[in-house]
């Protein structure tokens, strides 16, 4: 039982952190004005982030007793999403505010390569369960 409660967990945060990045906001982008996409999606990414945490945190408390390495992963995962949500997203949000171009796109190449660390570490503890 604790195996399928681990191996859901895992896939919950594998499939929710896909979603939001390669579908939500993908999404909001085509779907909404410009000014409306930007809003609702700097709205929505504490919320991410703070799925992300939970999420990662609850997987490798689940799966510490099944897999060291997954676990460590994963705790990877919730400790890094941490000064992600809260020191890099504001500074996105402030070069943006503040039309910090070359800011922006440094901070938010940042964010993204953590965001596809996160989905791909994710992917990888959940295959290590196929």
């Amino acid at each position: 039982m604790l195996e399928i409660a681990s191996v859901l967990t895992v896939a919950l945060l594998f499939g929710g952190m896909a979603l939001f990045s390669f579908g939500f906001a993908a999404f909001l982008f085509t779907a909404l004005p410009m000014a409306q996409a930007r809003s609702t999606i700097r709205a929505a990414f504490p919320h991410f982030y703070l799925f992300v945490l939970v999420t990662a945190v609850a997987g490798a408390l689940l799966v510490a007793s099944i897999d060291t390495s997954s676990a460590l992963l994963l705790a990877a995962i919730g400790i890094t999403v941490v000064p992600t949500r809260q020191l890099l997203m504001p500074a996105i949000n402030a070069a943006t505010d503040n039309g910090d171009r070359t800011r922006f796109k440094w901070l938010h190449g940042a964010s993204v390569l953590i965001t596809l660390a996160h989905i791909g570490l994710a992917g990888w503890v959940l295959a290590r369960f196929v």
